[in-house]
């Protein structure tokens, strides 16, 4: 028997949790975010498909979102209930046998030994949606990297399969940004070397990457290209990399002394969740959205690690200070970022 990596991936995991409380919205387009009130500031959550289609994205603001979809239903987030339906989901997962590796709400990695992927695939959608009343749509390939990627090329509900005998059939000349752990900045930093699609960044010179782009991340982008990831589903819990705390601002922050008070208290914030972590912080970011929705961070690596409150907050306040004044400020954010123990800079 082969050994298989399947992505678990609920399907508009949120909004269908708050379709299920009210059966009424199915079909209609649902946003969750923020308090529910568009016409207040914070961000979508997620959409349902039919908001979708109307260009409704997660992260959108939320009057952006009114403005797309003016007949969309709004409600506020709910998260113990996502936490609740989550691990429910996930112990279906367990009960199958395979091993299971968590990544949020929403999704995990199934690894398992079996000749045959597909109906073990659709054996958990069965049992997914028999005990939770939830759609999912499973990838399957032969590494993590592959049974990521090709989740999305099911949705909803289906089933997809990519492997190192299909990779370049399928992959190679799709956009860099199709890549698991390729955003909008590092695609735009690859096309400025050249490299467009993933066939490029296959072929392109390692040294040549990590000259640009730094020892570690630039053969890591080639790999990438090459589909090359992990390939053993790991059932340790995952370790957070960061705590953060962020505040969005129904009226802007003009006055920079209440920018820093603001700042102030949210590293405070952090410092708890710092302490109840048990680890110490190795970086502080600050995050600033200024008007009109201009979002800009900046980070510095503290000279110990440390989980006293006053040294992050100092932090924070010199990382502050990095920022240009002039606009008035939306919303403000602090992170502290541990170390990671593995050093491995694969998405999980």
């Amino acid at each position: 028997m082969a050994y298989w990596v399947l992505h678990v991936d609920l399907d508009q995991f949120i909004a269908a949790v708050e379709i299920l409380r009210r059966p009424e919205l199915e079909g209609r387009p649902v946003v969750v975010g923020g308090k529910g009130d568009p016409t207040q500031r914070g961000v979508v959550a997620t959409a349902s498909y039919a908001a979708r289609e109307h260009g409704v994205r997660s992260g959108m603001p939320m009057r952006t979102a009114a403005k797309r979809c003016p007949d969309a239903v709004f409600l506020p987030a709910d998260n113990p209930a996502y936490e609740e339906a989550s691990e429910e989901v996930m112990q279906v997962l367990r009960e199958t046998g395979a091993v299971v590796e968590v990544m949020g709400w929403d999704e995990a990695f199934v690894g398992v030994e079996t000749d045959d992927p597909v109906a073990f695939a659709r054996g958990i959608q069965a049992a997914v949606l028999d005990r939770t009343r939830l759609h999912c749509s499973i990838g399957i390939g032969d590494n993590l990297l592959r049974a990521k990627i090709t989740t999305d090329f099911g949705k909803p509900a289906g089933i997809s399969q990519l492997t190192a005998a299909t990779w370049f059939d399928v992959m190679g000349d799709r956009s860099t940004r199709a890549l698991w752990g390729v955003g909008a900045k590092t695609e735009q930093k690859l096309a400025a070397l050249g490299i467009s699609t993933v066939r490029e960044l296959a072929a392109a010179d390692r040294e040549a990457l990590a000259a640009e782009l730094g020892p570690t991340l630039g053969p890591y982008y080639v790999q990438l290209g090459r589909g090359i990831g992990r390939a053993k589903v790991d059932a340790t819990p995952w370790v957070a990399r960061s705590r953060s705390r962020e505040t969005t601002f129904q009226e802007n922050l003009s006055e920079w002394d209440d920018v820093r008070a603001e700042v102030i208290e949210l590293a405070h914030r952090v410092a708890a969740d710092v302490v109840a972590e048990g680890r110490p912080a190795l970086r502080v970011g600050v995050k600033v959205r200024f008007a009109p929705f201009i979002t800009r961070t900046h980070s510095m690596t503290l000279e110990a690690p440390t989980s006293d409150a006053a040294v992050l907050e100092a932090a924070a306040l010199q990382v502050l200070e990095m920022f240009r004044r002039g606009r008035d400020v939306r919303l403000l954010g602090v992170k502290a970022e541990f170390d990671h123990p593995t050093g491995d800079p694969e998405p999980r």
